[in-house]
């Protein structure tokens, strides 16, 4: 979800930097990243990287309860940070011809040991205590901790948190005996991203029921040479990806993203395929997760195989073409395909394939079809927010069939306006970066009382 590049500031006290600094350290970042994009720049294996958090992200602090909860703004990000016991509440001011869609991506710590139902469960209510929406997000069968997406959502036009007013989001982490707060062990926070968007009502009254149904039997395979195409780190750096066959290495214990812009009345279906292992033997439950989210972060669909180290598919089911009706659907799945914009797909290799195959990389295909008559949306009577969180441009198109990330953010148009190269540009930024904090430093040293 792009945000809107407003100064980040963090709690003080928690270790992350404030200020000019924390602006250095995320261009610094984006060059980094920038290192690792097709066209002249190197890219490298998937490893297990740190969650790739949106550089324009605001901190909060969620509270307890209702009071006090912090309001959060829908089309910007928002960092915070899970306990294991209890759970944050967070507020939306909501409009009643809105719906409003609150994604929230729970990271945990390197070396965090995963249970099948370890997670977060997510739920958004409105301000009489009414329940608009619960939806849980696990580990699952990999028993590989990392990145976990749950939805909070509220939608016009149903019997239950209709009108405007406050409504409330709910976070909660889940361990292997269901909610973590009846734990007795101390664990580590889990850092979270929320990314809320809301979606106007529509200019004149719509369909109110699902299309007819479509064909269910899964396209065939994409046949063709696979070309390279490393994923990102997190929603915001997602890689873009079209039709087509694809292959990058991946790491146990690593999450890659990739984007596929999806427009009104197309659909996608994607497979992914883990290579032979090189050396071992045995069998790895959850080895591969293959999971499919929306514009709007929502899980539509997933998959995983078992592993004895030859080669295994894992494919997605069948999806409708996108259109507006889809969210009177029933099914997840159907339901969830109700808007154009990018489709994220997720890959994670458990950690538990290194103790039986070791460390890799390992080689996995995707194979990624993108068909159906595009046609125009919906008209809508106002904005959503991100504005363009359900559109699919040209320029869309044209990065994912080139793996550019299409506009680049702040660093690349950095590049683009100076005809510089990235190392060069990074040494300027550090060395900017550098000078500040000296800068800082004699600053207080010239405060300090004299003997």
């Amino acid at each position: 979800m792009r945000g809107r590049g407003r100064r980040t500031r963090w709690r003080r006290g928690d270790g992350r930097p404030t200020g000019a600094a924390a602006r250095a350290g995320a261009v610094a970042a984006a060059l980094c990243a920038a290192a690792a994009l097709p066209g002249g720049f190197t890219a490298t294996a998937g490893t297990r990287d740190a969650y790739a958090f949106d550089p324009a992200g605001r901190s909060v602090t969620g509270a307890t309860g209702t009071a006090g909860a912090p309001r959060l703004e829908p089309g910007r990000a928002y960092r915070d940070s899970l306990p294991v016991r209890g759970s944050l509440t967070y507020r939306f001011d909501l409009t009643a011809a809105e719906s409003a869609y609150a994604p929230v991506t729970a990271v945990p710590p390197a070396g965090t040991t995963g249970n099948a139902t370890d997670g977060i469960r997510v739920s958004l209510e409105d301000a009489r205590g009414t329940r608009c929406s619960t939806a849980s997000a696990l580990f699952g069968a990999g028993l590989s901790a990392r990145p976990v997406t749950a939805l909070g959502q509220r939608q016009t036009g149903r019997s239950l948190c209709q009108g405007a007013g406050a409504y409330y989001l709910r976070v909660e982490r889940l361990s292997a005996g269901g909610s973590a707060s009846g734990t007795a062990s101390p664990a580590p926070r889990w850092d979270l991203e929320i990314a809320p968007v809301t979606e106007p009502g529509l200019a004149a009254a719509g369909p109110t029921t699902a299309p007819p149904a479509q064909d269910s039997a899964s396209p065939g395979p994409l046949a063709g040479s696979p070309q390279e195409r490393t994923g990102g780190a997190g929603f915001t750096t997602a890689r873009p990806l079209g039709q087509g066959v694809w292959w990058t290495g991946i790491t146990p214990g690593s999450t890659l993203f990739y984007k596929v812009p999806v427009d009104w009345g197309r659909r996608m279906h994607a497979v992914a395929e883990l290579d032979a292992a090189t050396s071992g033997h045995g069998y790895v439950g959850g080895a591969l997760n293959l999971s499919l989210y929306s514009p709007v972060r929502g899980y539509v669909d997933g998959a995983s195989l078992g592993y004895t180290g030859t080669r295994r598919t894992a494919a997605l089911d069948p999806l409708p073409p996108v259109e507006y009706a889809n969210r009177y659907a029933v099914l997840t799945g159907e339901n969830a395909v109700r808007f154009a914009g990018d489709y994220y797909l997720v890959l994670h290799l458990s950690e538990k394939t290194a103790d039986t195959f070791g460390t890799g990389p390992f080689h996995v295909t995707l194979r990624v079809r993108v068909d159906g008559q595009a046609h125009d949306g919906p008209r809508y009577a106002g904005r959503p927010e991100p504005g363009d969180v359900f559109t699919v441009t040209e320029r869309d198109r044209r990065a994912a069939a080139s793996g550019e990330t299409g506009g680049g953010g702040v660093a690349m148009k950095a590049l683009a306006a100076g005809g510089i190269g990235t190392g060069t540009a990074l040494l300027l930024v550090l060395g900017g970066w550098i000078v500040a904090a000296r800068r800082a430093q004699t600053r207080l040293s010239a405060q300090k009382p004299t003997a």
